[in-house]
């Protein structure tokens, strides 16, 4: 988890002016994480804000009102702050369109209007259409190191040579790769982003401990970065460019090179004999 250097302070809006800006957004009916990056092409993003909004209603209201009134909470409470802002593109995770995890048919139906309605605001208010990007895609395109060839299987077991050699050949690299299989991956991207960006200021509660509207605010930020990255680089086509495989007494020492957006990332396997 990122060290703690602030407490309850989110990053401000600076008063530097910049010829356009890109705004990320991560959406669910409880948060809205909320990011808006500063792109020159060149240099390393720059994060604007980092910040999150919480549409607190009336819990006995349900149905569309209250997506609608946590709609207008959001349009009063932040887009109306940052409409004067040299905003020109807007990028937003994509909502699932099944259920999954502990979500149900009914949740789905909500979010997806919920994300409908934002959307609309961020068209009428800003004048943007906003594009939109899956949580897989924007985690794959902001931080392409993640990919690699699986060593383990669900049960923690190391696969055997023959299925690796196989995953090489086929090219079968997948997100995670390094990672067992039930890791937070909400955690990973956010220590992957404090890595990136070493000066940002997480939301702690009282007791000092790291808020979980932070991970909105990194999801929105993770979607805004995989935007830049597939803008300047193009369509995302990774694949292992060699390989050598050497062998010992104990170990099977198999290194490989991943290319993406040719950017070479040096990947190590050891197997136990």
């Amino acid at each position: 988890m990122p060290e703690k250097k602030k407490k309850n302070i989110e990053t401000p809006i600076t008063e530097k002016k910049y010829p356009s800006l890109v705004l990320g957004l991560d959406i669910s009916t409880a948060c809205i994480g909320a990011s808006i990056v500063f792109d020159d092409g060149i240099n390393k993003p720059e994060i604007i804000k980092l910040t999150h909004i919480v549409p607190k209603i009336d819990k006995n209201i349900k149905g569309i009102e209250a997506l609608i009134l946590r709609k207008q909470i959001f349009e009063e409470e932040f887009l109306m702050k940052i409409k004067d802002m040299k905003i020109t593109e807007c990028v937003i995770e994509s909502p699932l369109n099944f259920a999954t995890g502990n979500s149900n048919a009914v949740t789905v139906a909500q979010l997806l209007q919920f994300n409908g309605l934002l959307s609309e605001a961020v068209y009428r208010v800003l004048g943007i259409v906003p594009n939109y990007v899956s949580s897989f895609d924007a985690r794959m395109r902001s931080f392409p190191e993640l990919l690699s060839i699986r060593k383990f299987n669900k049960k923690g077991i190391e696969y055997p040579l023959s299925h690796i050699k196989k995953a090489i050949n086929e090219n079968h690299l997948t997100l995670f790769g390094s990672y067992p299989f039930d890791c937070d991956k909400k955690t990973v991207m956010m220590n992957l982003v404090n890595d990136m960006f070493s000066d940002l200021n997480w939301v702690y509660d009282k007791k000092g401990n790291l808020k979980k509207e932070n991970f909105d605010a990194c999801d929105s930020l993770v979607c805004v970065l995989a935007y830049i990255n597939e803008k300047k680089h193009g369509v995302m086509n990774p694949f292992i460019k060699n390989h050598t495989i050497t062998e010992t007494e104990e170990k099977v020492i198999i290194e490989y090179v991943m290319d993406v957006w040719g950017t070479e990332y040096p990947k190590k396997i050891v197997l136990e004999k």
